[in-house]
């Protein structure tokens, strides 16, 4: 989840099928401010005159709801359910040197990491030793298995023993394709899909250390991290856009199918159903589609216990922008 250039307004699309806003069910009973300001977050990288227009009507502070209804179409991108899951930021404990209890680095990018080609994989990263002493350090953890949601989500702060916090944010990875352990566990047979959290599989692996370190290796993906100085703390952490994501009204998207920066709506049909308009401000190695979303849902334990229970089906419709009028 690395800044990006300024986006352009329509990446390729495909099995489109345009909407009216009253087909969105819950449309109107949303709280159209709370993604009006999400969307001011972002939208100055839009590049178009579609985008201009739009951007120079949103900072006049329009009426929220009339604003997307007037400069939007919505678009149902793709075929069958989405997948809605979630993402957080973690809060945990470490410390900017290594000792006895925190004893498991997360790494800054190596210098010499490819752009284009896959490097080595965790286990060589991991068992090889490869980074040790070359000063990449950031920081080190106390639990090897929180290092490795860590990775997941792509962010978090971390609390130093002194009271202060050192926030770190994605800057690479190894270029292997991401591999969910979760899959890997209910293909052994550890899990039924309908027990699947992400709760769950951490409580397993610390009960069965002997083949956490085995698991954790399924997914060849490693994450590397930069430290972040110049975001407030009640900001949420930076998004590829480069700009910090909010709680409950940004997502993680496959921008081959859905513009970084668009309004998307929302329908999941799960045990709390969520009809809600989002804006696409990040995105994630495991978000593959056109009906993929990872729901942003805070910082720190609460919001990790919420993102790791989200995993449900629904649909999510894209709020295109209108051709700029002669």
């Amino acid at each position: 989840m690395t800044p990006s250039r300024p986006v352009r307004a329509a990446p390729p699309l495909w099995r489109q099928s345009s909407l009216a806003f009253d087909d969105l069910v819950g449309w109107r009973e949303d709280d159209h401010e709370a993604a009006l300001a999400a969307f001011l977050e972002t939208c100055d990288l839009l590049e178009g005159p579609e985008w201009r227009q739009i951007r120079d009507a949103a900072r006049a502070k329009p009426d929220p709801r009339a604003f997307f209804e007037r400069f939007f179409r919505p678009v149902l991108v793709g075929d069958g359910p989405a997948l809605f899951t979630g993402y957080y930021e973690p809060e945990l404990p470490g410390a900017l040197s290594r000792s006895a209890r925190f004893c498991h680095p997360i790494y800054a990018r190596p210098d010499d990491l490819p752009e284009t080609e896959p490097w080595a994989t965790r286990a060589e990263i991991e068992a090889g030793g490869l980074l040790e002493g070359r000063g990449l350090e950031i920081a080190w953890l106390e639990d090897p298995v929180e290092a490795f949601f860590l990775q997941v989500q792509g962010s978090g702060r971390i609390r130093l023993p002194d009271g202060g916090i050192l926030r770190v944010s994605y800057d690479g990875r190894n270029g292997h394709p991401y591999r969910s352990i979760g899959q890997e566990m209910i293909r052994r047979g550890f899990f039924t899909p309908e027990e699947i959290t992400a709760t769950a599989i951490k409580d397993w692996l610390r009960r069965n250390p002997s083949e956490c370190r085995s698991l954790l290796h399924h997914n060849a993906s490693y994450v590397f991290f930069r430290a972040l100085t110049n975001v407030p703390a009640d900001k949420g952490p930076l998004g590829t856009m480069g700009r910090p994501v909010t709680p409950g009204r940004s997502i993680a998207v496959d921008p081959e199918f859905t513009p970084l920066g668009a309004p998307v709506w929302i329908e999941t049909d799960g045990p709390d159903s969520i009809r809600r308009l989002m804006i696409a401000q990040d995105t994630g190695s495991a978000i593959k589609g056109p009906q993929r979303a990872d729901i942003f849902c805070g910082s720190g334990d609460q919001a990790g216990i919420t993102a790791g229970a989200l995993r449900d089906p629904g649909r999510m419709v894209v709020l295109m922008p209108l051709p700029v009028k002669d």
